[in-house]
């Protein structure tokens, strides 16, 4: 088996690169988030938006008829690795889960023919880069205690919610009354809020199972994007700091840590791309593979923003260093969508019902 990108998907991640390199530069990102603590920033980039939507990024899932790429998840996967390096501030995968949710809705059973042109409504308008779109994650909680079980990322700045639950997905559209207020976060590249409206239904439980997939998937591209860049800033900063009269990275501490950092940076790099070709494919594993990524990269991100804060020494924990930036939205993105312990939870569950059915289990 090839498990190399294509050269179409090698093509992809460069120019998304190169893009990201002149709109959400590091420099670019710090002045965004702000010189201090004190100052709201702004819920996104307008201009990194808007260059997002013109290359097409929105459209990517979209079909060639529609003006889109015709291609899948592995694309975004590859897009959201580039998003989560930069840090860039924009709703890129709240906006393209919602619209793939909604995109979904016209064939779903049971969803009214007004509920359906509503939601091909809200598609063509975020894939336009027109308006934008979250995704509330609420898996266990009941529809009669309001939507999201946990904050909601962008849901401040989105103008369409899609609330994934535990038996369907409902579509909730956002004005200034029902727009989540702004909660304090200590990542400011997103805003954060909760959602309580419930909304209209669009989607079955298995609609709900394939969106958890996918925003598993998205999140866990985005942690290993953050972790190979933070990986690369340790490497760089161990051989430039001298202490001792040597660069600290000739001791055997700081080696066996950067070492390890490249061993979770790999192994996630195999599991956020195995499950992103499971899901985009329909694999029976799709879910099994997408709760492995969540949990494999919650982990993993977490060591590895804890190696690179050792590495760097006081300077990393300082607000003048970059390092901070990717330590706070990867700790907001391993618990969203599910933290560790969930999918492992998931994982158990879908391994013991194919023991009990007799089904082998990998």
């Amino acid at each position: 088996m090839d498990f190399e990108l294509t050269g179409d998907q090698e093509a992809l991640r460069s120019a998304a690169a190169e893009l990201l390199a002149d709109h959400a530069s590091p420099a670019a990102v710090r002045s965004f988030v702000g010189e201090d603590n004190t100052a709201e920033p702004p819920p996104f980039d307008p201009g990194l938006w808007s260059a997002m939507a013109a290359q097409g990024w929105l459209g990517v899932e979209e079909t060639s008829a529609a003006g889109g790429l015709g291609a899948g998840l592995v694309e975004i996967a590859v897009l959201c690795e580039q998003v989560g390096r930069h840090c860039a501030p924009a709703p890129f995968l709240s906006t393209v889960l919602a619209l793939a949710c909604l995109r979904e809705a016209a064939s779903q059973p049971g969803v009214s023919s007004a509920t359906r042109s509503a939601a091909a409504h809200w598609a063509d308008r975020l894939g336009s880069g027109e308006a934008v779109g979250c995704v509330a994650w609420a898996p266990d909680r009941p529809r009669g205690d309001g939507a999201g079980a946990e904050p909601v990322i962008d849901g401040p700045a989105a103008d369409v919610a899609v609330v994934v639950g535990p038996g369907d997905v409902r579509m909730v559209v956002l004005d200034d009354a029902s727009r989540p207020a702004r909660e304090p976060a200590m990542d400011r590249t997103r805003p954060l809020g909760w959602l309580t409206a419930t909304g209209e239904r669009i989607g079955d439980a298995a609609a709900a199972e394939r969106a958890c997939n996918r925003l598993a998937t998205g999140l866990s591209a985005e942690m290993l994007g953050a972790a190979a860049c933070v990986l690369d800033m340790s490497v760089a900063y161990a051989k430039d700091r001298v202490q001792f009269g040597r660069p600290i990275g000739s001791f055997q501490a700081v080696k066996h840590r950067l070492a390890d950092a490249l061993v979770d940076v790999e192994g996630m790099r195999s599991t956020v791309y195995y499950a992103a070709w499971c899901v985009a494919t329909g694999q029976p594993d799709a879910s099994l593979a997408a709760s492995m990524a969540k949990a494999w990269c919650s982990d993993a991100s977490r060591r590895v923003m804890a190696a690179a804060l050792q590495v760097h020494g006081g300077i990393g924990f300082t607000w003048e260093h970059g390092l901070h930036v990717f330590v706070k939205r990867a700790q907001l993105d391993q618990v969203s969508g599910g933290d560790a312990p969930w999918h492992r939870d998931r994982i158990a569950a879908i391994l013991a019902a194919r023991l009990d059915a007799g089904e082998p289990v990998p």
